[in-house]
């Protein structure tokens, strides 16, 4: 799920990540397993931080996230809800939009994960 604003950016550094499907012989044997496996597989493509996108939806089934605790990861599950309406709305009024430039998904994400995390404050 590509980045449109800054509300996806205060949570993710960047897009969603999602996975390709499952091959048949990896839902008929160890399906569990294998889902995690994918999962793994799409964050290690893609070299991205799975804190620093604590979310991932699985093709053909569904979104997975975390986060420091269950209460996160839950709040997570939210936020992507919200971004995926969102990015939705956006994309039905401008079915043309880009993705935001990355200097503001880095002044968004950053100003609240990075080193000299601030949210605003100095």
């Amino acid at each position: 799920m590509l980045a449109y604003g800054t509300t996806q950016a205060d949570y993710w550094f960047g897009d969603v990540p999602c996975t390709r499907l499952l091959k048949p012989a990896e839902i008929k044997n160890d399906y569990e397993a294998n889902t995690g496996e994918v999962i793994v597989e799409t964050f290690k493509k893609l070299k991205f931080d799975p804190t620093q996108h604590p979310a991932v939806l699985v093709a053909s089934h569904g979104p997975f996230t975390w986060g420091r605790d269950v209460a996160a990861a839950v709040h997570n599950a939210g936020v992507l809800e919200f971004i995926a309406k969102l990015n939705s709305e956006t994309l039905r009024i401008n079915p043309k939009i880009k993705p935001m430039q990355s200097v503001l998904l880095d002044k968004h994400y950053l100003r609240k994960h990075g080193p000299k995390a601030t949210y605003g404050q100095r």
